[in-house]
């Protein structure tokens, strides 16, 4: 422990749906939910406006619709999020060159190490500084927690949510911690939290005062001598710059099982070809490859396939992908697939049976290239043809005479739009056909410096108030342990 609140704890406040409040100046002060939208969709994060209603992260989309029928239900964009991740987290950079990401909305920084004098006073004026840069870069808020642990100052953040400060002083940790459930501390969760509450400890007081033999042995060495340090406010894990990947994998979750084995079997290529994708933009590459396969009963299985060196080829990654696929019966229906690879290196070993398939697949579409335009144009559209757009609710789309907008919503052969930009007042709403020429996917604006904006608008909470439509579904996760 620290004798000063020198490791601070950023979280930015309802981080995905803040940024598409402040991108869709229509949803400001109205309750947004951003995440899967289908039958089987997860809420990935929720506006307090639609906290109120008591929707929450990880509850099923399905719940939530019910909690809240008049939210706006939007697909994440990740292209956005990570850009807005990527300059709080330079602002990060500025203040220390210990700076540790949890996630693209959540980082530890050590102060100390970034020369700030270990006082209260020096440290809480860093913290409010820092609120304020992210604001004028992001038009975002975020909430900070200042303490002498990692774990406190996590604490604090929580406490000082939304848009908010909370200084935790050295020598006050126990006197905090006691009155809160077991459940604030690192490392419990439901299956923990359910075994101490059967011994009859329900607070960190309790658990502190049932001692560290009682916890070791209701919870084995290594998690209860932890767990009652934790208890006792001591936690001296250090703030670590790198964080390496250990994996890099996605995946996807259908709204009706999958029983087709041709279409369990693209679905696999594709999946491998957005994770090599993810491979090549953190420049690393892997030597195992893993699929994962959820089945209509919720019972889930992986299996792997190790290599004779790292690769990030993507037809290595597909053959092996392929092939453990074809041990796995998915007859009965699939409802989730996933595709990973792990053993990351940062260098490349090159397979030369994989690169031999891929020549031959080459020459065997050169020596039939010119019959097969017109065989395709004959008969039925091929697996892995390009199916018609979809629209999802939350698209940035570009229509070529009212200019940017996003998506609303979808259906029966329509799309509807609305036009407006984080800049703009609230924008008029216009339908067209699904295939309409003029209108195109666009790309993310800029949440401040557009035209006519002087400063960022703050997104906090405000009055509830009923907010529109949408709908949609995504997963991909780059794991660190």
């Amino acid at each position: 422990m620290r004798r000063a609140p020198t490791i601070l704890h950023l979280d930015m406040d309802a981080f995905y749906a803040a940024a598409e409040q402040a991108a869709k100046p229509s949803l400001r002060g109205k309750p947004v939910v951003v995440g899967g939208i289908g039958p089987r969709g997860v809420v990935a994060t929720a506006s307090y406006e639609a906290r109120v209603f008591g929707v929450r992260s990880a509850m099923p989309t399905g719940q939530a619709r019910r909690l809240c029928p008049n939210a706006a239900y939007l697909s994440p964009r990740f292209t956005l999020y990570r850009q807005v991740s990527d300059t709080v987290m330079e602002l990060l950079r500025a203040l220390s060159p210990l700076v540790e990401p949890l996630s693209l909305d959540e980082a530890f920084v050590d102060l100390e190490a970034g020369g700030v004098p270990a006082e209260t006073a020096a440290v809480r004026a860093v913290g409010e500084q820092l609120r304020r840069d992210i604001r004028a870069a992001t038009g975002l808020t975020g909430s900070v927690g200042l303490a002498g642990a990692k774990m406190l100052a996590k604490i604090a953040s929580e406490a000082a949510k939304p848009d908010g400060l909370v200084v935790i002083e050295p020598g006050t940790e126990r006197e905090l911690l006691g009155p809160m459930p077991v459940r604030t501390l690192p490392g419990v969760g439901p299956a923990t939290a359910e075994t101490l509450r059967r011994a009859g400890i329900h607070t960190v007081a309790e658990t502190a005062e049932a001692g560290e033999a009682e916890l070791v042995r209701l919870l084995g060495k290594a998690h209860g001598t932890g767990l009652y340090a934790m208890a006792l406010g001591q936690d001296d894990r250090p703030v670590v710059a790198e964080r390496d990947a250990k994996s890099v994998s996605v995946e996807d979750t259908f709204e009706v099982d999958l029983t087709d084995r041709t279409r369990v079997r693209n679905e696999v290529l594709r999946l491998a070809d957005r994770c090599v994708g993810r491979l090549r933009a953190a420049g690393r590459s892997g030597r195992t490859v893993v699929i994962k396969v959820r089945n209509y009963d919720f019972s889930t299985l992986t299996r792997s396939e190790t290599l004779r060196g790292p690769t990030d080829d993507p037809a290595v990654v597909r053959e092996a992908a392929v092939r453990l696929l074809e041990t796995v019966d998915t007859t009965s229906g699939v409802r989730l697939l996933g595709v990973g690879v792990t053993g990351l290196a940062d260098f490349t070993q090159e397979d030369l049976f994989a690169q031999l398939a891929t020549e031959r697949e080459a020459e065997e579409q050169a020596a039939g290239g010119a019959a097969e335009p017109a065989e395709e144009a004959a008969g039925e559209p091929e697996a892995g043809v390009e199916l018609p757009r979809r629209w999802y609710p939350g698209l940035d789309v570009v229509h070529e005479e009212f200019g940017a907008g996003w998506v609303q919503g979808s259906g029966l052969g329509r799309v509807t739009v609305r036009f407006e930009t984080p800049w703009s007042a609230p924008g008029r709403v216009r339908t067209f056909t699904v295939d309409d020429p003029a209108l195109r996917p666009g790309e993310p604006l800029p949440l401040i410096g557009g035209p006519d904006q002087s400063s960022a608008p703050a997104i906090r909470p405000k009055s509830v108030s009923p907010a529109g439509e949408a709908e949609s579904e995504a997963g991909e996760e780059i794991s660190r342990r």
